[in-house]
């Protein structure tokens, strides 16, 4: 029992010795990363999600979805309207 106690001891102190070590390599003036994008060129969620209901590509619709929603998120207005 007690050199399966000392075995186990052993294997579980072995296997914390392999991790790799984990080092991010930079190149200089490259962003590796997903490249962003604007909001507002993205598609709107569908109605079963709850998105927004801007055009593709319109800004100015993009802000209208947000302020809207905006406005449903206030308490004040929401319950005493």
């Amino acid at each position: 029992m007690i050199r399966l106690a000392l075995l186990l001891v052993v294997a579980f102190g072995l296997a914390a010795c392999g991790e790799k070590e984990q080092v991010v390599v930079y190149k200089q003036g490259k962003y590796q990363g997903k490249p962003d994008n604007r909001s507002w060129e993205n598609d709107p969620l569908p109605a079963d999600f709850r998105g927004g209901t801007w055009t593709k590509g319109d800004r100015s619709s993009w802000e209208e979805s947000i302020k809207k929603r905006q406005l449903a998120q206030h308490e004040y207005r929401r319950i005493y309207q």
